[in-house]
């Protein structure tokens, strides 16, 4: 009898480890396809934010200034100052246009001015178009924009010897820096390239 019922508790065990294992097995596959679709889902999620990083950079970068040869300096001899400067501004990678409207007509773009003594959040600047031009104040692809930047409302304007930063800020794109510090003498045109 007692053979009997171990042959029965035998048999029923191998039921029931069957069904646990195929219980098991079911659990395995659940979970496992729960954690692929949460991978996928993170993969996709940062797949997506990554293209938007991308396509930000590559909008600010089309909208980007570069300066094209060097600047000048309009001296006064007389009192060893510096009234202006100029430079010529172009498209750095042909791409969206950047609204160069002067400061006389409500300007968009802001140049500001610094040097050891003083800061110019807004300067007042003037631009005209050199080579093609189709008459906007946009520059846009293959044009040339000249800049010059009055010194007139500074306090002390750059004299010898003095460094100075000018920042050209467009609305959209990086803003361009220019650091140039002035000879020992004051010409009436100088390149301070």
């Amino acid at each position: 009898m007692l053979k009997g019922l171990y042959k029965t508790l035998r048999r029923d065990e191998r039921g029931i480890t069957g069904l646990e294992t195929a219980i098991i097995l079911i659990a395995f596959v659940v979970v496992a396809s729960v954690f692929a679709y949460t991978v996928l889902s993170a993969g996709i999620f940062s797949s997506q934010k990554g293209s938007e990083a991308v396509y930000s950079g590559l909008e600010e970068a089309r909208a980007t200034m570069e300066i094209k040869g060097s600047m000048f300096a309009t001296g006064n001899t007389t009192g060893n100052t510096t009234s202006a400067v100029s430079f010529t501004l172009t498209n750095a990678l042909k791409g969206q246009a950047i609204d160069l409207t002067p400061t006389s007509l409500d300007n968009v773009t802001v140049i500001s001015y610094t040097d050891a003594v003083q800061h110019e959040s807004d300067i007042d600047w003037d631009v005209d178009f050199i080579g093609k031009n189709n008459g906007d104040y946009l520059l846009e692809q293959d044009e040339q924009a000249v800049i010059t930047v009055s010194f007139a409302a500074l306090g002390t304007q750059p004299g010898i010897y003095d460094s100075f930063t000018i920042e050209v800020k467009p609305v959209t794109g990086a803003a361009l820096i220019l650091e140039r510090t002035l000879p020992g003498r004051i010409d009436p045109v100088m390149d301070l390239h």
